[in-house]
């Protein structure tokens, strides 16, 4: 089932009480820890003690998703011979299909939407097991909706009188004791390890650009992006991660330029023109069509499904060996990176109508997609960033847990927390729970 024979340091540490046990679980772990092989175990306890019960996967993307109906495809499917569905909302599978599947892989906000109407889905009330990956999100836009799925599928486990145990993902966290205690997770199933313990060493190197102006400052880190390529990752696949689907045709393409004034226009492509011809003539979109000649892919949401997809199998053989990429590329495929350049940490917000920075979980998992376990013993990451912020990442970001808001102690339902409103001057813990719930249905 699994590639290799021995479980890494963390892995063993957790084995026991994710395989013999049904207490809740929160593993905080850098990337590349092999947290998902935990949640195998995870399933593979379900599956075994409690027959006729379903697993549920909430991942933060549907990237991420599809990832792990790939590889769950090939290990419980062909392998051990279970029934896995997709449930987002690019796939629409029927009732019967759910009622008879063993694992579901879906979103937070598909799973909110199905799980409203527990009471006449008889496979929301079978569910025995919830993966929440990357858990740490809580923090971010999308908690409110975590949060709601865990107190929901709490409720829906007491008035079933059914098992409903929880296992938590996350990258290393300060305030680990806070979200367990949220889970109920006893203190001997809380495992949050520090970020030195990463199986692959990471070496990160940091450059601060001047320039007030956002899109004049990008292209300055064109040419120290191609430097960083050619000085770290010359024979060696590497992914640069930028902040928009323009972004990635303007760097790819400038990266090409870089190529041709050195009279290398082929150093990034390891397959034969006459194989990779017939691929192009596949190829959708015109940009990516041209960059794929010289070595260096495009990968965005706004790709067609094809193209996206021939980028991935082309990086992940090494036929070529740089891809440019939004960042949320980060979360999804577990791609052979030896170099991560991350080009710039701010991002345009259509709400707020400015360049924000991005959160220091995204920088940070931009980071962990270089080195990984199965690939290499070592990774390198380049964060090239806006002068005036270069004073906030040397503190060493991948070497220290970083806090993440944790949620308020919540009741079963929405319809437990109205009565425990004692005055409207003082709102409890659970009235500010009911507004949390309220605004993320708007």
């Amino acid at each position: 089932m699994w590639r290799f024979d021995y479980f890494n340091p963390v892995q063993t540490q957790v084995f026991h009480t994710v395989y013999h046990t049904d207490q809740n679980v929160l593993v905080g772990a850098p990337t590349g820890s092999g947290k998902t092989g935990i949640a195998e175990l995870a399933v593979m306890r379900l599956l075994r003690a409690h027959p006729g019960m379903k697993a549920v996967y909430v991942a933060p993307l549907k990237a991420l998703v599809r990832e792990r109906m790939a590889d769950w495809g090939r290990k419980f499917v062909t392998e051990l011979g279970f029934k896995l569905c997709e449930l987002t909302g690019d796939s629409a599978p029927d009732m019967a299909a759910l009622m008879h599947a063993d694992i579901l892989c879906t979103t937070p906000e598909k799973w909110d939407g199905v799980s409203r109407h527990w009471q006449q889905r008889g496979y929301v009330r079978k569910v025995g097991l919830v993966i929440i990956d990357e858990i740490h999100l809580l923090g971010e836009d999308r908690g409110p909706i975590l949060e709601i799925i865990v107190s929901r599928m709490r409720y829906i486990a007491s008035q079933t009188a059914q098992t409903m145990r929880f296992v938590g993902l996350s990258t290393a966290m300060a305030n680990a004791h806070d979200i367990s205690e949220w889970l109920d997770i006893p203190a001997d199933s809380l495992f949050n390890f520090k970020p030195s313990v990463r199986p692959v060493p990471l070496e990160v190197h940091i450059a601060g650009f001047p320039g007030k102006h956002y899109c004049p400052r990008m292209a300055t880190m064109n040419k120290p992006t191609y430097r960083s390529i050619l000085n770290h990752s010359p024979t060696k696949p590497a992914l640069v991660f930028v902040s928009s689907r323009r972004q990635t045709r303007l760097t790819a393409l400038d990266l090409i330029a870089y190529c041709s004034a050195d009279e290398r226009e082929s150093q990034f492509l390891r397959m034969a023109p006459h194989a990779l011809a017939p691929l192009l003539e596949q190829v959708k979109d015109q940009a990516l069509r041209h960059t794929l000649a010289f070595g260096v892919g495009i990968h965005h949401a706004g790709l067609a499904e094809s193209d996206r997809t021939l980028v991935e199998k082309l990086f992940c053989a090494q036929s070529i060996l740089v891809l440019v990429c939004t960042s949320t590329l980060a979360w999804g495929v577990n791609f052979p990176a030896h170099l991560v350049v991350v080009k710039g940490t701010e991002y345009y917000d259509g709400k707020l109508k400015k360049y924000v920075d991005f959160p220091v979980t995204d920088v940070l998992q931009m980071m962990g997609r270089a080195g990984r376990p199965q690939y290499d013993k070592q990774g390198i990451a380049v964060i090239l960033v806006h002068e005036p912020e270069k004073t906030f990442f040397p503190y060493p970001l991948p070497l220290t847990p970083y806090p993440y808001p944790c949620p308020l102690p919540l009741p079963l339902n929405r319809s437990e927390a109205a009565p425990s409103c004692t005055s409207p001057s003082t709102p409890s813990v659970s009235r500010r729970w009911r507004g949390r719930a309220d605004r993320s249905q708007e």
